[in-house]
């Protein structure tokens, strides 16, 4: 019998040992694991945080690059667009002054040629002719007494027999000379603005193109950098937990191999003693005089006591296993040193009857803090669950007063730009109109000097038929002749009309010299007749050149009219859509500044959500396996109690019959 408890004691001991060296290698390779992992932490953060900051430097100034990148790109852009609207408005003028010049141009060579021809006069009744006339009368670089010579040419129908054409042909040729040489000029320069215009518009191209570039490929490295930065930080943030997580482990691990080895070596220390209580045991009753002793003395009853005394400390045993095999999943170590207890020799039962009883005292204060912690953790959870819903409304209320507000801002900010075109246009209508106006009032301002100038033109005409057949009826003008200098009038019709007075002049002279021609021939005969319908005539073409220029006026004074109106009411219009878009733009900051009111709110709730649902993480490490096995921990304590409660009665009928057993024997002794 004590054989067999010393190879228990010593095959428990082996199971123990292999157990313990498992244990002290874990603390030995966690000691050594758990601190090279602290000491890469330590290395690790310094690196995470030097590389954040790195990177958030570097994005933080590839987003001023692009704001730079975009703002050149934009400016290229616009200069582009300015370009080539100078360059069409400058086209434009081109083309005009370049028909213009080469309408000019070839009547001058049509005049050139007809003169030439002998034609001149035939000349004078084309339209080339009008051309002609018009462009001499409105070059302002020509000399005076050239443009008068051929103002006078122009007007006179009989040029063919009129003195000086060799002059006039020379001036012509001279102007045709001058003119070529400016439309060449004129064509060099637009094909120089053409050159300049390209070269400009391929550099800022290759600009906007390379710009491009760059905008793109620092918008895909600041993404790549915002990932990379929050990839660090969720990294950092793991790395400094797990840091404290193991410092935590490492603290506590420690202590715990400490006292583990402790209660090793006092554990080898108790079973070292109980196996040489059991070899001395053994040694003493297996020596020859002590068996001898046992045969005569005791030869049925000691070994019947040992035997029950056994089997007792056995049942009790099984019993006690029981309950561990029945809830192998909760196993009380107050039981395990119940039946390590039991397997000892040296205390009597009433001790272990002590550990039973104290046992089951602690089982049942055991069953009492589930039963508390169990409503606490459901009342916990309740609490938890609504106080989520809450937030969970809250933050789903405030996502759909963002979702509201950027809605009105989406709208505002159409409104903004729709009010922002509006103007554009209302001021480009008002450029364009104020353009159309300007032209109007030049073409009126031409019209009406044409038309003055005709007038007078005719008016003189008039005049000097009146001088012939009514002179009574004739206005004196005074000509350079008659005058004692010239005229403080410059123009071309002035000059026209004083090279005219010096033609007909002549002519009076030579009606002087011919007054012996009317001695000899008699009296001329006028033609009054005709001469009154030519003046009538006259009269027909003054009275629709003032005609025409009332019209004119009362357009002019309409039109005006009609642009002041119109500018009035696009002023007003500017103003109140410049008004409307002040509010919009003031409304807009309000609507902005309540959208960050509400993400902020979002956010903060968004953070309470996130520590609940920690708190809640924590409270299911904490709660959830006792709720999922609070029956079976109940049962199984329940079970445990009854088993100690049974193997209590046990041991306390045994020792009762253990007693019995040794009075008899001493009786029995002493009868002996």
């Amino acid at each position: 019998m004590l054989q067999n408890m010393i190879k228990k004691i010593e095959a428990e001991g082996e199971k123990e040992k292999e157990l313990y060296d498992k244990f002290m290698c874990y603390c030995n390779t966690a000691d050594v694991t758990l601190g090279k992992s602290i000491e890469d932490a330590d290395t690790k953060i310094p690196q995470l945080e030097s590389e954040i900051k790195q990177a958030s430097e570097e994005k933080a100034q590839l987003e001023e690059d692009l704001s730079s990148h975009q703002t050149d790109r934009t400016a290229a852009n616009e200069a582009m667009a300015k370009a080539t609207e100078i360059r069409k408005k400058e086209a434009a003028a081109f083309a005009k002054e370049n028909a213009e010049e080469k309408a000019n141009l070839e009547a001058l060579k049509k005049a050139v040629a007809a003169i030439e021809k002998g034609l001149g006069g035939s000349f004078l009744q084309t339209g080339a002719a009008n051309v002609l006339r018009k462009m001499v009368m409105n070059k302002m670089d020509m000399d005076q007494l050239d443009r008068s010579e051929l103002v006078a040419f122009l007007s006179n129908s009989d040029s063919e027999s009129a003195p000086g054409t060799e002059e006039i042909l020379g001036i012509l040729k001279q102007l045709g000379d001058e003119m070529a040489k400016d439309m060449g000029e004129t064509l060099t320069a637009e094909e120089t603005a053409i050159k300049e215009y390209d070269e400009l518009m391929a550099a800022k191209k290759a600009e906007v193109a390379t710009l491009t570039k760059a905008i793109e490929e620092k918008l895909v490295r600041v993404g790549e950098l915002g990932v990379n930065i929050a990839t660090m930080k969720n990294d950092l943030e793991d790395t400094v937990e797990a840091k404290a997580e193991d410092e935590t482990t490492l603290k506590h691990l420690g202590k715990t191999c400490a006292a583990k080895t402790k209660e090793w070596d006092a554990r080898c220390k108790s079973r070292s003693e109980e196996l040489l209580a059991l070899s001395d045991t053994i040694k003493i009753l297996n020596d020859d005089d002590a068996l001898d002793l046992f045969k005569k003395a005791l030869p049925s009853s000691f070994m019947q006591i040992q035997v029950t005394y056994a089997q007792i400390q056995e049942r009790a045993r099984r019993m006690l296993k029981g309950a561990h095999k029945k809830h192998h999943h909760k196993k009380s170590l107050g039981i395990d040193f119940i039946v390590m207890a039991l397997r000892g020799k040296t205390a009597g039962f009433e001790k272990v009857i002590k550990l039973m009883d104290e046992m089951v005292a602690m089982l049942k204060k055991e069953q009492v803090e589930d039963d508390n912690k169990k409503e606490y953790c459901i009342k916990e959870f309740d609490i938890a669950d609504d106080k989520k819903k809450v937030i969970e409304r809250a933050i789903s209320d405030t996502q759909k007063a963002i979702d509201e507000v950027q809605e009105g801002l989406d709208t505002i900010n159409e409104e903004i730009k729709t009010l922002e075109d509006g103007i554009k246009a209302l001021d480009k209508s008002v450029a364009e109109a104020t353009a159309q106006r300007k032209e109007e009032n030049e073409e009126y301002n031409a019209l009406m000097a044409g038309n003055t100038a005709a007038k007078d033109l005719i008016e003189f005409a008039k005049n000097r038929m009146q001088k012939f057949y009514n002179p009574k009826l004739a206005k004196f003008i005074q000509t350079d002749e008659a005058s004692n200098g010239p005229d403080d009038h410059d123009d071309a019709d002035t000059s026209f009309v004083e090279v005219a007075a010096r033609h007909h002049l002549s002519m009076s002279s030579e009606n002087l010299k011919s007054e012996a021609a009317h001695r000899v021939f008699g009296r001329y005969a006028k033609d009054s007749e005709g001469a009154g319908g030519v003046l009538a005539m006259m009269d027909a073409m003054i009275a629709d050149l003032t005609k025409e220029m009332t019209q004119a006026e009362l357009e002019e004074k309409d039109a005006q009219g009609d642009y002041e109106e119109t500018m009035k009411d696009a002023a007003d219009k500017r103003a109140t859509d410049a008004k409307d878009l002040s509010d919009k733009a003031d409304a807009r900051a309000g609507m902005e500044e309540e959208l960050q009111t509400h993400t902020d709110a979002k956010t903060a709730s968004t953070t309470e959500l996130k520590g609940l649902e920690d708190y809640i993480a924590t409270l299911h490490e904490d709660c959830d396996f006792l709720l999922e096995y609070y029956k079976e921990r109940k049962e199984a304590r329940a079970s445990e109690i009854d088993a100690i409660g049974k193997a209590k009665d046990v041991l306390s009928g045994a020792d009762a019959f253990v007693q019995t057993s040794v009075r008899h024997t001493r009786r029995h002794l002493r009868a002996m």
